[in-house]
């Protein structure tokens, strides 16, 4: 059955521009987010009100969620109130935040015994490729739901890939994430480092990006760094819960990740000196502190 109304759970900085895209792709999206004022931004692009959670969902064929955390999650999709309880069974539901992965199994198999497609799709490419339609999208669960989701991905971001069975999106993403905060990191050096030295940071980091060392965290992250902007695209609360999700995951396997556990430990102390609100490129605040440099 094709998907032609989606309820999505979650308008925050990427779930409100994730949704805006599909009701611009011509579907009939109903929003629903604990803060009302992002359910009025929806509206405001052609969006409908979805007023309760249950109220939400009853009719739709698909329900997308993006909320913070793994009980989040759990309480919106198991919850009495929740879509588990309140959606057509059949239904077909995309968990697009970044969670435990065996929180996300576990809720698979809550769903399938419950009549529900479950899938789990966390994304990568911060508020920039929520708004441009430009995310990875790293989804596991069966194929048959894949390809069913499939239009709807293709919407909002340009890599959607099944990479395995339920839990297998959240373990590529905390991979992700893993990657993501070891070069905001090293760029946070490199342009500390250039700074000591006097040389001119833009036209450093141009050369930079043309050669090996280019990346996408140095095109969308680089100027801002240097200008000391880290207005929020993805804040540090929220890689801060992700780096202890790689790291508990990671120790449970048994593999060691030692830079990725340093970095994880920076994270979590810009987190707690009250830096969780600002960007994760923060993390330069870490670089200037440990070289003597903060508030040069």
């Amino acid at each position: 059955m094709a998907i032609r109304k989606i309820a999505f759970v979650g308008l925050g900085i990427m779930g409100l521009p994730m949704a805006v895209n599909l009701v611009r792709a011509g579907y009939t999206v109903t929003g629903h987010n604990r803060s009302p004022e992002r359910v009025d931004a929806l509206v405001a692009e052609g969006g409908l009100r979805g007023g309760s959670l249950p109220e939400a969902v009853a009719d739709a064929d698909a329900v997308i969620t993006m909320v913070p955390d793994s009980p989040d999650v759990e309480a919106v999709l198991t919850g009495e109130d929740g879509v588990f309880a309140h959606a057509k069974p059949g239904t077909l539901v995309i968990d697009m935040s970044t969670i435990r992965p065996d929180v996300a199994r576990s809720v698979a198999a809550v769903g399938a015994e419950r009549g529900f497609r479950v899938l789990d799709a966390p994304v990568s490419g911060g508020e920039a490729g929520a708004i441009e339609a430009k995310l990875s999208i790293m989804v596991g669960g069966a194929q048959d739901d894949f390809e069913a989701a499939r239009p709807v991905f293709d919407v909002l971001g340009t890599t959607p890939v099944l990479v395995g069975p339920s839990g297998s999106g959240q373990t590529v993403k905390a991979a992700n994430q893993l990657i993501v905060a070891g070069n905001i990191q090293l760029l946070a050096e490199a342009l500390v480092f250039l700074e000591a030295h006097g040389v001119d940071t833009e036209s450093g980091l141009e050369v930079l990006g043309g050669g090996l060392a280019g990346s996408t965290v140095l095109q969308r992250k680089g100027k801002a760094m240097r200008e000391r902007n880290f207005a929020p695209g993805f804040r540090i609360a929220l890689h801060d819960k992700d780096m202890r999700i790689i790291t508990d995951s990671a120790s449970a396997a048994g593999v060691a990740i030692p830079l990725g556990s340093q970095v994880a430990q920076y994270v979590a102390a810009l987190k707690n000196q009250g830096h969780g609100g600002l960007d994760h490129s923060a993390l330069l605040k870490i670089v200037e502190q440990l070289s003597g440099r903060d508030g040069e």
